[in-house]
């Protein structure tokens, strides 16, 4: 199997911000079940080198995000343990990874959330600038 080639891969520290809005526990809505609650990473408005992102431009960024910080985990979340025999995959801050079509993707006060199940989290992942979904937007 070949590597791919990431030469035009564009370096995350050019769009992913940390400047995202933050909620008290208390203004997050109570999650039912297996559901687990999370806050796709924001995209910059502008780069590094003071190129202004355009909107079409960030909007497709945003849709093809996978990364988000999670939010909120529901009461019954990680709870199977034939399903989960060690333990949670995540916890309230992580930054996760799930699938492109994954979850109910919808607005709260404001902010774009996506709310998915426990199993569609596919890992942790320390910080979200260390991947790069922009790369098939590059080429």
């Amino acid at each position: 199997m070949q590597a791919v080639a990431m030469g035009n891969a564009v370096d995350n520290a050019e769009w992913v911000t940390a400047n995202a809005p933050k909620f008290k526990d208390s203004e997050l809505p109570e999650l039912p079940g297996f559901h687990v609650l999370i806050q796709p990473v924001a995209v910059k408005k502008m780069t590094k080198g003071g190129i202004i992102i355009p909107d079409k431009v960030k909007d497709d960024i945003a849709y093809l995000t996978t990364i988000g910080q999670v939010l909120k985990i529901g009461d019954s979340s990680y709870l199977d343990k034939d399903k989960f025999p060690a333990g949670p995959w995540c916890k309230v801050g992580d930054y996760v990874c799930y699938g492109k079509l994954t979850g109910q993707k919808f607005v709260y006060k404001g902010v774009k959330l996506l709310l998915v199940f426990d199993d569609q989290i596919i890992m942790k992942v320390g910080d979200p600038s260390y991947l790069d979904t922009t790369y098939n937007l590059s080429n």
